[in-house]
């Protein structure tokens, strides 16, 4: 189960090589997340209207291996943009994937891009 995280990896903005349209703003509910599918990637895309910003990350937890994170709580942490598991409350930076709560493991995450009304998320390929 483990292996699955190997597809993850995560992509600065100066790396992107392909936009993937990931659908339209309307399509992403306000300060919560959505799922899309990628190659063989689940991706959660937040819509964090409360910043302003968006931003996308792996849906797996890398704690349980739970496909979840697109339906985990969005919130602050000092000033940090994060996730919270909604299973087991592991929270993770959506900037750059951290690990909020000091553990070793992390996430993938991937820069977010609006087009008028159309939201697209970069990868290496």
């Amino acid at each position: 189960m483990e292996n699955i995280l190997n597809d993850y990896k995560a992509v600065s903005l100066e790396d992107v090589k392909v936009w993937f349209k990931a659908g339209k703003i309307k399509d992403f509910s306000s300060n919560r997340g959505g799922c899309i599918k990628y190659k063989n990637k689940q991706i959660a895309v937040f819509n964090f209207e409360r910043r302003n910003e968006w931003y996308a990350c792996q849906n797996a937890c890398p704690h349980k291996m739970e496909m979840v994170l697109s339906r985990g709580m969005t919130g602050s942490a000092d000033g940090i943009p994060k996730i919270a598991c909604p299973m087991h409350k592991k929270t993770f930076s959506l900037v750059d994937g951290s690990n909020l709560n000091g553990e070793k493991y992390s996430i993938a995450t991937y820069p977010v891009k609006v087009v008028e009304d159309e939201v697209f998320v970069g990868f290496l390929e």
